[in-house]
């Protein structure tokens, strides 16, 4: 049955379906794959929240068609510092390719599952926040509460840096900040930091008859690949490890590769990218130095010995630091009390928490739906998920009230 024939038949709204599916509805209707501007969605927001009275700050990328949302609901006595931050990506993968049963920007009930690119990672949270501020601005609040809204996480949190560097231009100091990625409503307290690469290895084109001529650069890119790949095979073997991830190494990959234009030339370019996802104890730093050195001081030389035209040159595509919370820290312990939930998780995947962790902003992840989920097609969010999410915000937002901390 479709959202629009559900809702249709009562007049009310239904107790079994939760109070934010018209916020995530409406989100997931607005088309902010990354490679869309996702300025449409903001201002939706913001707009709404001017409408109560919260003013916003924006900070803008990529032509001032994306950008980044920071609002604040003071506390009652006008403080706006400090508090917790409720953060969310507002931009989605593509679904190009992807075989769907339904529209996937058209949001669709079916069997307790609300259907729909998005729904899952992450607008359910964003929706499920959104929903609250009524209640929130109904609160007399001790601490205030802040709302982060990011644009290009998908694409290696590109979005979030620059509205948490506007954050501490501002003085902005949150004691604690909640990533609403999908958990299944289950603290996450350490995930792996994510680093993406492209090389360019560059050669001299010749004839394939007369290949001592030219520079072979797909062959010398292929030595680097399996350099990379060796050092992942070491980490396979020899660690660190940390059997609290489902992968408990740290792991690299080539991803993507392209070279050459015909079969007699001797190829004088290829591209690949790469990335490795390292456990939060080590420094990315070092792994990708490991990478250029070998480039520099074992392959080029030889490479330029055969043509002085030989180079290699990196560029980092995407980076997003680890995130290893302490049990010791505020919001870990709040969020385990509200969600009753006492058990150490951590993750492969990445998230902005290690970006706001590096600002000196604890963080932990905690959101609706199943990470098995996203990037999928039919991707869903259960409505069990959304009435969840919404009662956490409920009990996060009634503990951090006057009377709450007075008791």
């Amino acid at each position: 049955m479709s959202l629009a024939a559900e809702t249709a038949q009562s007049s009310t709204p239904s107790a079994s379906l939760p109070a934010s599916l018209a916020w995530v509805t409406r989100l997931v209707s607005m088309d902010t794959v990354s490679r869309h501007p996702n300025l449409g969605l903001i201002e939706t927001v913001r707009d709404d929240l001017r409408a109560r009275g919260i003013e916003s700050t924006l900070t803008y990328g990529r032509d001032g068609k994306w950008a980044n949302l920071f609002a604040t609901i003071p506390a009652h006595n006008g403080e706006t510092n400090g508090g917790i931050v409720l953060s969310g990506h507002t931009d989605v993968v593509p679904v190009d390719g992807q075989k769907w049963d339904s529209d996937p920007f058209k949001p669709e009930i079916r069997d307790g599952l609300l259907y729909g690119r998005g729904t899952c990672d992450m607008k359910g949270f964003i929706g499920a926040a959104l929903t609250l501020l009524p209640e929130i601005q109904q609160t007399k609040l001790a601490k205030p509460l802040h709302l982060a809204l990011s644009f290009d996480e998908e694409v290696g949190c590109v979005g979030a840096p620059l509205m948490i560097e506007e954050l501490v231009k501002r003085g902005v100091k949150p004691e604690g900040c909640i990533v609403g990625e999908p958990t299944s409503m289950r603290p996450i307290v350490a995930h792996k930091g994510i680093n993406a690469y492209q090389c360019c290895v560059r050669g001299q084109a010749a004839h394939s008859s007369l290949t001592p001529r030219g520079l072979n650069a797909i062959e010398y890119a292929a030595r680097l690949i399996c350099y990379i790949r060796d050092m992942a095979d070491e980490f396979r073997a020899n660690g660190p490890f940390d059997e609290l991830y489902d992968v408990p190494f740290t792991t690299a990959q080539t991803s993507t590769i392209e070279g050459g234009n015909a079969i007699n030339t001797v190829p004088a370019e290829c591209r690949f990218a790469f990335e490795f996802r390292n456990l939060p104890t080590l420094d990315p730093d070092t792994i990708f130095a490991r990478i250029e050195q070998y480039a520099r001081e074992t392959l080029l030389p030889k490479m330029q010995r055969e043509h002085a035209v030989g180079a290699i040159e990196f560029t980092k595509i995407a980076a997003a630091p680890g995130l290893d919370a302490t049990e010791q820290a505020a919001i870990t312990q709040l969020v385990r009390a509200l969600t009753a939930d006492q058990a150490r998780r951590k993750v492969a995947y990445g998230t902005e928490a290690g970006l706001f962790a590096r600002a000196g902003i604890p963080s932990v992840v905690c959101g609706p739906g199943d990470i098995q989920q996203a990037h999928k097609p039919n991707e869903y969010v259960s409505l069990e998920q959304l009435a969840a999410c919404e009662g956490f915000l409920r009990k996060l937002v009634h503990g951090m009230s006057v009377e709450a901390l007075a008791q």
